[in-house]
């Protein structure tokens, strides 16, 4: 009997192990949710990981984060955050400013126009998660984040191992 991500994904031979199956499973969710979401976010000219930031910005409040403290809290791990905050001070998203007693040391803050811009994706992010997440109950979801959270964990100690 195939599964329905053989099907999904149109592979004839059965997996390896439930585990194989269970990190494809994974990996194919986080792609074609993350497609989703992408595509909801271009209009606004908006990447993802520009959404996050906005997002760690205006959770921080108004004396910003250096972008070492953005690279931490963000939810997917990239190489290069000064050269997204950059890009999102040329957009007018973001202001920089040096430190003044270590001038390597960048602070970022959300312009105004940040701030109405991801407000202003609120309400769409909100119908999204919704529609995301519709036929599964209050349980099921809890369950799914715990269970999620323990792959997470058991993934961190593989890697520090």
């Amino acid at each position: 009997m195939t599964s329905k991500l053989q099907e999904e994904i149109k592979q004839s031979r059965r997996f390896e192990s439930l585990q194989e199956e269970l990190l494809l499973n994974l990996s194919r969710t986080a792609a074609v949710v993350g497609h989703v979401i992408e595509q909801m976010l271009r209009p606004h000219g908006l990447s993802p990981t520009q959404y996050n930031v906005l997002r760690i910005l205006r959770g921080s409040g108004p004396m910003g984060l250096c972008q070492s403290e953005i690279a931490e809290r963000l939810v997917a791990q990239v190489p290069d955050v000064p050269r997204i905050v950059d890009r999102m001070a040329k957009a007018g998203w973001v202001e920089r400013v040096r430190g003044l007693a270590d001038r390597r040391l960048v602070m970022a803050t959300l312009t105004l126009a940040g701030v109405k811009l991801v407000g202003g994706l609120d309400a769409a992010m909100s119908e999204l998660h919704s529609v995301l997440f519709k036929d599964l109950t209050q349980e099921e979801m809890e369950r799914l984040n715990e269970l999620l959270v323990a792959a997470r964990q058991a993934a961190r100690r593989e890697t520090v191992a």
